[in-house]
């Protein structure tokens, strides 16, 4: 899986202008038509047995495929450039997301929760961008999986729901969409909590799903990935993010922009040290920078497949 993604390990930024551009928050498309969850209800996106004859197997269904320094940290947060990246085939997705991590990255007991947006014709049957949730405590194994659709998860909020597709989404040089994501622990019951755009709880992991996360993150994350399944048998034309590469910027590159992190005080701070990490720059890439008004933030993403990503 080719990924791009900016980690609160090692040092130095660049040196990129200011965007000082308007952006805007993105929502959700079920909320267009006036629906409402009944009080004491939260919404859930109903699988269908279409959903499930995409996937491999029923084991497979709603689960990511096994891929194979240490801070104290309690959470993260970032606001996401929201796009809708094209998918060359069915069983390919694109993401952006938030990972919080824990554990062996070698082994088999790699803690991860993660949140953020994805296109995934296979797991929703349609090409919006949606937003999602994920975990794992055994490096994508047997354990954890995407949203509601196995116990884990819990949601509390009625009017977000897990799944949904948002809108609206960036086009190239016209308005700009993102949403922004907090994931944190909480100090007093251990539970890791997820808010959504301005500090709406959606719901909890709650602490007993996992082992090394049952404590703190030694690791945080946030940027891209694709899946590249070289139907063609060359490398996917699956898009990352706009389908843009970082250096062409605001307006046509994708975003992440306002990385902070939580402390041991359950304080938020902005992140300075990071290090950014692109599989194959010819196909995705990704470029950081720092400014007062966008904290530090990274331009990413890319077209997959050109002349010179093969």
């Amino acid at each position: 899986m080719p990924k791009v993604r900016t980690m609160m390990k090692g040092d130095g930024v660049g040196d990129e202008k200011s965007s000082n551009e308007a952006v805007k928050g993105a929502w959700q498309m079920w909320h267009q038509n006036g629906t409402r969850c009944p009080r004491g209800t939260v919404p859930i996106r109903r699988s269908t047995v279409h959903d499930v004859l995409r996937a491999k197997s029923l084991f497979d269904f709603g689960k990511k495929q096994p891929y194979t320094g240490a801070q104290e940290v309690y959470g993260a947060k970032a606001t996401i450039n929201v796009w809708d990246p094209s998918i060359q085939v069915v069983n390919e997705f694109s993401l952006s997301q938030i990972w919080i991590l824990s554990g062996s990255f070698d082994g088999s007991d790699l803690n991860s929760i993660e949140a953020g947006w994805q296109v995934s014709p296979e797991l929703y049957g349609d090409s919006r961008p949606r937003l999602f949730t994920y975990w794992t405590t055994d490096s994508y194994q047997a354990t954890g999986c995407y949203n509601l659709l196995c116990s884990g998860f819990v949601q509390t909020n009625s009017r977000i729901a897990i799944g949904a597709a948002i809108s609206p989404v960036s086009s190239v040089s016209e308005n700009q969409y993102d949403i922004t994501i907090l994931i944190w622990k909480d100090p007093k019951v251990g539970n890791w909590w997820m808010s959504f755009g301005d500090n709406t709880l959606v719901g909890y992991w709650p602490a007993e799903l996992f082992t090394h996360l049952a404590n703190h993150a030694t690791m945080v994350e946030w940027g891209g990935e694709v899946v590249n399944t070289r139907a063609s048998g060359e490398h996917t034309s699956t898009q990352m993010g706009s389908g843009h590469f970082a250096d062409d910027g605001f307006g046509k590159a994708s975003y992440f922009r306002n990385l902070e992190i939580v402390d041991a005080d359950n304080s938020l701070s902005s992140v300075h040290d990071i290090s950014t990490l692109a599989e194959n720059t010819n196909c995705y890439n990704i470029k950081s920078s720092y400014n007062n008004l966008w904290g530090t933030y990274f331009y990413y993403g890319g077209p997959g497949n050109n002349p010179q990503c093969r």
